[in-house]
């Protein structure tokens, strides 16, 4: 089954919408996801008093602002996050989707300033993580250090990719290759990798990807009648996806 749309179903969101609670990475469901293996019980445990709270974030909520100092890095433990810019003729411009297992903040480090804003696009829980703190500790372990290197290595190929995607691709294999992202990802969580709620609307969507809110429609309408997918709303189920795929890869032929 695909994860719910929205985490409101949960009525301590409406009871205590910031609550701040006491984390344990070890025995966190999405510690493959977020955590490198290979840690100790004592590396674990110090670990543990690092990232000590998380936080719950309401749905359209920012977790940071553009210009606001840098503090923490986050790891998406529920929900679905974006972040955005404000271009100068007023118009927010999509950068990423990020979903649960996923870290968000990486873009302050640089500057000691966020970069970007980060919005929840559902209700959301975050593991707020020192990064100062962090940072000392990777020191003393490499393993921990070994790992934010391939996280920062992730998002610098991640932001390659997406160049590659506006500048190269035609409108279908954007949409194909925004699809099979997500399908991917859900796959890692233990999702169907073919059934799935989208949290962003197209207008985001055409954000991201470069493209008009009518052109994004035109898009999955086409793929809906070529029998690729099935959309109700914001449910996407894929029928095809080697269809997609051969999408994809008409670009590398």
């Amino acid at each position: 089954m695909p994860p719910p749309s929205k985490a409101a179903k949960d009525t301590s969101f409406k009871e205590t919408p910031f609550a701040v609670i006491k984390a344990a990475c070890s025995n966190c469901n999405l510690r493959e996801l977020c955590l490198p293996l290979g840690l100790s019980d004592d590396e674990m445990t110090r670990l543990d008093s690092l990232i000590s709270v998380r936080k719950r974030i309401k749905r359209g909520d920012c977790l940071y602002r553009v210009g606001e100092p840098f503090e923490y890095i986050y790891a998406i433990r529920s929900g679905f996050f974006k972040t955005d810019v404000l271009l100068e003729d007023g118009r927010d411009q999509v950068t990423g989707f990020q979903m649960a297992g996923e870290l968000l903040g990486l873009d302050g480090i640089s500057t000691e300033r966020h970069t970007c804003n980060s919005v929840a696009l559902e209700d959301s829980e975050v593991c707020h993580i020192p990064f100062f703190r962090l940072e000392s500790l990777s020191r003393e372990i490499q393993t921990l250090q070994r790992h934010f290197h391939k996280i920062m290595s992730r998002e610098i190929v991640r932001d390659h990719g997406v160049m590659t995607l506006l500048g190269m691709m035609c409108v279908e294999e954007r949409i194909a290759a925004f699809l099979l992202n997500l399908s991917q990802r859900f796959t890692a969580r233990g999702f169907s990798p073919a059934e799935f709620n989208l949290r962003m609307t197209r207008e985001e969507i055409g954000s991201y990807l470069g493209l008009k809110l009518e052109t994004v429609s035109r898009a999955f309408s086409r793929f809906q009648e070529e029998g690729l997918i099935a959309v109700q709303q914001r449910h996407i189920r894929i029928l095809d996806i080697p269809g997609l795929q051969q999408i994809m890869a008409k670009r590398n032929h």
